[in-house]
Formats: structure tokens, C-alpha cells, sequence
């Protein structure tokens, strides 16, 4: 069975996410490459494996993880449709069985707030993974007096954890602030649409969504 350490060793996916970085550097994006989809694939996989989900689910949950920006190597607008298709066909290439390839695309067409929703157990762990990865570590733009809105809130984020409690049925995302950067209130202005799509995939896994910032519990 295919697994995703086959994926991280594919020259095809390497290189298809060193387009895509290269295509999302040039248009002024925070990070969506090796960093950003590793730690997807690791916490999209802990997500179900916390909740108890088989070992097959948390693996091709894991690989939808990795492979979910790949279609920003076709282009931002919508990557998660192409980047879909486009994992289908790399999977099945690799012998992957047809269910398995079309579940996982079936989550990477469904995880961009624009146009999709948590609709499976995969889908709903790979939004929860994606949309918490708010971090400074993503801003390439080096100099402060040009950052935007973008920009300032992921570089304020100096901690970002989503975390899962099977027995309160929660799923917290944990955010550290600096305040003097961005207040919090410019982190909802941009992010009030992922929250809420964080929000319906926790409930798709019958969980309560809860966000912490700073130490104050908001929703």
C-alpha cells in the first residue's frame, strides 16, 4: 500500500512543490511548501489517530495532507481543484486502489474556504491542520514596513497548536499574539472565514471547536 513516505520520496511531488513555492513567492504568499505541507500531513494524521480513527485513514489522511498545495503549482486561483485532480493521478500512477486516490482527492477539492467544505473524516482532519498553521515562520518578505495585513498577522503568531480532547469532544487551536504587531482584532478580519470552516470540520468530527488567544478563550 502506498504510504506517505512513498509521497515524500516522489521526485514528482518534489517538484511540483518546488514550483508551487516558487509560483506563491513570486506572487507575494506566505510559505505553502515543504514546511507548511509537513506539518499538515503530521497534524491532519495525529487529528484522526487522537480520535481513534483506523491506521488506513490516518495514513491517507497524512498523504492528503502533503499533497493538498500541489495545485498551486498550476496556479493560486483554484489550486484545490487542479491540485486535486492532479493527486489522483499521481496516486493511481503509483498503484494506489481507486477508492483510496478518489477519498483523498475528494479532501484536497474541499480544503479551500472558497469552495469547500469538511464532507469526510479526512477532509474535516486536513481543514483543522491547514487553517491552524498561522505562523511568522511563513513570511518571506524581510522588511517589516511593507508587510500587509497577511504579512503582520502570521508574523505576530509566535505559537500556533491545534490540539484534540476525545473525552470533552474539543478542538482548541492555541494562538500566541504579539499584540504590538497585529492586534487581535486584524487576526479575525482576515481569518474569520477559516474559522468558521474550522468550526463545521470539528463538528463533522463530532468535536466542539474552541480558539485561545493569548490565553483568552474566544470561541
Amino acid at each position: 500500500m502506498i504510504t506517505v513516505k512513498d509521497i515524500k520520496k516522489s521526485e514528482e511531488v518534489k517538484n511540483f512543490l518546488l514550483i508551487a513555492e516558487r509560483q506563491m513567492q513570486v506572487l507575494g504568499y506566505t510559505e505553502h511548501s515543504f514546511r507548511h505541507v509537513s506539518l499538515v500531513s503530521a497534524n491532519a494524521g495525529r487529528i484522526l489517530e487522537q480520535l481513534g480513527h483506523s491506521e488506513r485513514d490516518v495514513e491517507l489522511t497524512k498523504i492528503a495532507g502533503y499533497l493538498h498545495d500541489i495545485g498551486n503549482a498550476v496556479n493560486r486561483t483554484d489550486h484545490a481543484h487542479s491540485g486535486a485532480i492532479m493527486a489522483y493521478g499521481l496516486l493511481t500512477k503509483m498503484g494506489m486502489e481507486i477508492f483510496e486516490a478518489a477519498e483523498i482527492m475528494h479532501a484536497i477539492g474541499n480544503h479551500d474556504e472558497k469552495t469547500g467544505t469538511a464532507v469526510s473524516n479526512i477532509s474535516a482532519a486536513l481543514i483543522l491542520a491547514d487553517k491552524s498553521d498561522v505562523h511568522r515562520s511563513r513570511v518571506r518578505n524581510t522588511d517589516f514596513a511593507t508587510f500587509d495585513i497577511h504579512d503582520r498577522v502570521n508574523y505576530a503568531v509566535e505559537k500556533s497548536v491545534i490540539s484534540i480532547d476525545k473525552d470533552v469532544k474539543t478542538a482548541e487551536l492555541t494562538l500566541e499574539i504579539d499584540t504590538i504587531i497585529c492586534p487581535v482584532m486584524d487576526y479575525f478580519e482576515i481569518f474569520l472565514t477559516r474559522m468558521t470552516m474550522s468550526r463545521k470540520a470539528a463538528e463533522f468530527l463530532g468535536l466542539h471547536f474552541q480558539l485561545l488567544i493569548n490565553g483568552n478563550r474566544l470561541l
